[in-house]
């Protein structure tokens, strides 16, 4: 097999056809060495009816039915762990990002390239609270981050055989795709375009779902939150040490009892001070406690190369 294209698919029931025949076209150039793997994460929509449906018309097609939503980066996880590819190309369902560039990221990478990477110049259909937010995320990423991600990409990519089992070497739980290629390094470029807006359905990220996911990607490629948290105790300190003074130096001075707005500002800075730490230190310690239990990532509940059902886990 040269080329595996992945697609994780969660509610997409009405893009599965679009998505198949825009896949089928992209690949024509490879198609009797490549196959399209789509993985349902537990819709709750007819989108496994749909897989079932292409593949019907689809040679290529390989359908991974996960047993319950595991997130966005859980089930492309899945798929990557199922491509047989020498090269791996990688998409979302909603068409957003043009399968047509793989021609371009093909190219790149037979000049030697590990990894090809869309970077987005321009995002359309999307609202400005979007784009601010999503501007604002990769730059504060970096700034966290120990190791520098490329700003303005996704998990749209092209890469190969040797730096995609670098990635699949790595046992953490909280996946963060776009950032353990980033950390696994080998020779990379990025290609730009213009991410087209959503044809059909609706964004599997609401503003809940960012947060979350913002949270996972800087608390896995960063350490940085918890300088944060011992600097924020630092400062506490300080400032607890320069209210004392001053208090002192009114009474001596002025000889006034404190008011109560410098006691309600103290105890306001020094209670969330320690809140913030409490919450950076939870975050992490969340983290570790779900790396302990090291549970399977995933289940496969139904596949359609006829394989039987079988626990699915990274690094089994």
């Amino acid at each position: 097999m040269y080329l595996s294209v992945v697609i994780p698919c969660m509610n997409e029931e009405a893009s599965i056809p679009g998505l198949v025949s825009r896949l089928t076209q992209a690949i024509a150039p490879w198609k009797d060495r490549a196959e399209i793997i789509l993985v349902d994460d537990g819709s709750t929509d007819a989108t496994w009816k749909a897989i079932e449906t292409a593949q019907a018309g689809c040679a290529q097609l390989v359908g991974i039915k996960l047993s319950a939503n595991r997130g966005h980066q859980i089930a492309l996880t899945a798929g990557l762990e199922v491509a047989q590819g020498e090269r791996i190309f990688m998409l979302d369902a909603d068409l957003q990002d043009p399968p047509e560039l793989l021609v371009d990221m093909m190219f790149m990478m037979d000049r030697g390239f590990d990894v090809v990477y869309g970077r987005r110049s321009e995002r359309q259909g999307e609202t400005m609270f979007k784009k601010a937010t999503a501007h604002l995320f990769y730059r504060f990423l970096n700034a966290m981050s120990d190791v520098p991600i490329p700003q303005d990409t996704g998990d749209f990519r092209l890469v190969n055989r040797r730096s995609l089992d670098a990635v699949l070497a790595m046992p953490e739980k909280a996946r963060f795709i776009r950032g353990m290629f980033a950390w696994a390094g080998f020779k990379q470029v990025g290609i730009e375009y213009i991410r087209a807006p959503r044809a059909l359905g609706e964004t599997k990220y609401p503003f809940r779902a960012m947060m979350r996911f913002a949270i996972d990607a800087m608390t896995a490629f960063s350490t940085k939150p918890l300088k944060l948290a011992t600097r924020l105790s630092f400062v506490s300190l300080f400032m607890a040490a320069l209210m004392a003074v001053y208090v002192i130096y009114s009474l001596v001075v002025y000889q006034t009892a404190p008011g109560w707005a410098s006691v309600v500002l103290a105890v306001s800075f020094f209670s969330g001070a320690q809140l913030l730490t409490l919450g950076i230190l939870g975050e992490y310690i969340g983290r570790l406690y779900v790396e302990a239990k090291d549970r399977p990532l995933y289940f496969v509940s139904d596949d359609t190369r006829d394989m039987v059902p079988d626990v699915k886990r990274l690094r089994a």
